[in-house]
């Protein structure tokens, strides 16, 4: 268990209850790698990290079982989970079945200017890879175009079911994006570009068939990241 860059304790938002900025911070360094798969986690390191009793840790922590991010093996550890590939494929049915839906309704809309929030999240992450790709940054960035999307259409609800289940497809992002040789951020650019110009153009079924084709992008590289990152992934028997 790591304290956080400063050496410090971590410090929470006094407005949100302590279980739910547990659970954020704890998904974030999960979903993040900066704790990959198989750590084994102390509760009593994390309470004395988070600077919280059991109470909220254990139900942080039983909301992170619940998304797929840690097992929870009772009165002796709590690891990090192995990267499963049937949670992933299911969040992808997800994302793909609601984001396609999505996308035509604003292309179906006349008043584009609802769009103009994600298209300002495009524009910020063709700075930041332009300028230092900052994977971090361009990451959230990425993340805000979807969600403006969502916002757009009038359906924030369905970005949070969304975001409550990709915590497994949102590893394996976050290593698609930091695969070598990979050249993730361009082709994400040229995705969301792609995507912004059939929803103002009011292609309905183009903008659907750009939205399916860019999710499915991480997908495809399953078998590659699983290659170049054995230790994230279950072992497979021959």
């Amino acid at each position: 268990m790591r304290m956080n860059a400063s050496g410090k304790r971590w410090m929470g938002d006094k407005r949100t209850p302590l279980a739910d900025q547990v659970y954020a911070d704890l998904r974030k360094r999960i979903v993040s790698l900066e704790l990959p798969p198989n750590s084994s986690l102390s509760r009593q390191e994390l309470s004395a990290y988070y600077g919280v009793s059991q109470t909220p840790l254990r139900d942080a922590i039983q909301r992170l079982e619940a998304e797929g991010l840690l097992d929870i093996f009772p009165q002796s550890k709590t690891v990090v989970t192995l990267i499963d590939d049937s949670l992933v494929r299911e969040c992808q049915f997800l994302r793909t079945a609601l984001e396609t839906e999505i996308v035509a309704l604003l292309a179906a809309d006349p008043d584009k200017s609802k769009i103009d929030a994600a298209q300002e999240s495009l524009a910020r992450m063709e700075w930041v890879l332009a300028r230092d790709r900052e994977l971090e940054e361009f990451d959230r960035l990425d993340k805000q175009f979807h969600r403006g999307l969502f916002i757009a259409a009038d359906k924030q609800g369905l970005h949070d079911l969304v975001e409550s289940r990709s915590g497994p497809l949102d590893r394996l992002r976050r290593l698609h994006l930091h695969a070598q040789g990979e050249r993730k951020p361009e082709r994400v650019i040229a995705d969301h570009t792609k995507i912004i110009d059939m929803i103002r153009e009011s292609r309905v079924e183009d903008a659907k068939e750009a939205m399916r084709a860019h999710l499915a992008g991480t997908l495809a590289r399953l078998e590659t990241l699983t290659e170049l990152f054995p230790d994230h992934f279950p072992i497979t028997a021959e």
